[in-house]
């Protein structure tokens, strides 16, 4: 199965213009997704939505089985839910991929060289998904294997103790400095420290996850209810009245963390990295140990064979609902991506980048790796004789 470029979609950011943010993923809207995925139930559900959002594979498949097994939940034979180190390693290929392909591109606006990505050559796990892994040991092993490279070839010491030192996103700005002339990774966030430390998004984080039980159930209640009010909802959503944000730096264990840094873009490209080694640091619980809560996923029976998912992954908070016949087929399916949130035409990022001087578009493809849809993305900027309207 084959999708164009036109389905797929893509951004376009115009610094200092309003609006700001050109573009969309037709694939959404229309009730495109619910007729592509009609009649069809089981995995054949979670593999067409892989061959649609390529990119997030493993997470649509994943939210889907979750939709899925909630939405029937009498079905003889649920679909398998796979451990959450399964999650957590997809996530660090995730991070990976985007920090060795994407980041160089978003600052040259070319595609990354063979050059830098020498550093690479050692990793042990693969960046094109060649070979999945299929058992859980053996998620287990490469998230290991991971974690030893990243101490042995990038770090240069224990992860415990390199968090001691440079966790949060300041420290993280100083080591980056220091190494920023031998390691690819340091060399990349350092061009970025000071522009990002300056460009201030407001900042309203997607806190439709909640610790409460109750609270939660509310709040999926009502998102899924939005989903299904306007046609046009999982393209522009807002969340209680109001465009949000999601990434790595929204995540639930951090919902009520207090803090009195006003988040930058530097924070939020720091928090990939940071969480990149967050992952690469789980090990494997012993007997009576218990799973860290890193990335939350799960599902809710909305009735009458209806369901929504979630997922965190790499880019932010994945949403899937879904309606089922009385034989589990398909009647309809909406998914809400982090990238809709996050490149909204009224949003964080979009009144960032209207403010920003019209061919200012470095800061503006900084703010385009922050944000990191995960669809194509370009920034122009106008002509010597077009107007700005910011």
């Amino acid at each position: 199965m084959t999708f164009t470029m036109n389905l797929a979609g893509s951004y376009t950011l115009c610094p200092g213009m309003t609006p700001s943010i050109h573009g969309h993923r037709p694939v959404l809207g229309h009730g495109i997704l619910g007729r592509l995925l009609r009649g069809q139930q089981g995995a054949l559900v979670e593999r067409t939505l892989g061959q649609v959002f390529t990119l997030c594979a493993h997470a649509h498949r994943r939210t889907a089985r979750l939709a899925l097994n909630a939405a029937h939940p009498r079905q003889e034979t649920p679909l398998p839910i796979e451990p959450p180190v399964f999650l957590w390693l997809e996530t660090a290929r995730d991070h990976l991929r985007s920090i060795a392909m994407d980041w160089p591109q978003r600052q040259t606006g070319r595609e990354a060289e063979p050059e830098p990505l020498d550093w690479l050559r050692s990793c042990p796990i693969s960046l094109r998904v060649v070979a999945r892994e299929t058992q859980e040991k053996q998620a287990w092993d490469a998230l290991g294997q991971l974690r030893h490279w990243l101490e042995d070839h990038l770090l240069g010491e224990p992860l415990d103790r390199w968090f001691t030192h440079h966790h949060e996103p300041e420290a993280l700005g100083l080591w980056c400095r220091v190494h920023a002339a031998n390691l690819f990774p340091a060399k990349t966030l350092h061009t970025w420290y000071a522009m990002a430390r300056e460009l201030v998004p407001a900042t309203r984080p997607l806190d439709v996850l909640d610790a409460n039980p109750a609270q939660q159930f509310t709040a999926m209640n009502d998102m899924a209810q939005a989903m299904l009010g306007s046609a046009h909802f999982v393209q522009y959503p807002t969340w209680l009245g109001q465009c949000a944000e999601t990434g790595p730096w929204t995540r639930l264990r951090y919902r009520h963390k207090s803090g009195t840094a006003i988040p930058t873009a530097w924070t939020r490209l720091s928090a990939r990295w940071i969480e990149l080694l967050e992952i690469a640091a789980i090990q494997p619980p012993g007997p009576v140990e218990h799973l860290p809560p890193l990335l939350a996923s799960g599902a809710q029976y909305l009735g009458e064979g209806q369901a929504i998912a979630w997922c965190e992954m790499a880019r932010g908070l994945l949403l899937h609902w879904v309606q089922l016949d009385e034989l589990g087929r398909v009647q309809d399916y909406r998914v809400l991506a982090p990238t809709e949130w996050n490149f909204h035409p009224d949003g964080a990022l979009a009144q960032t980048l209207s403010s920003l001087p019209a061919h200012d578009t470095q800061s503006a493809w900084a703010l385009a790796a922050a944000f990191d849809a995960c669809v194509a993305c370009q920034v122009s900027a106008p002509a010597p004789s077009e107007e700005t309207h910011a």
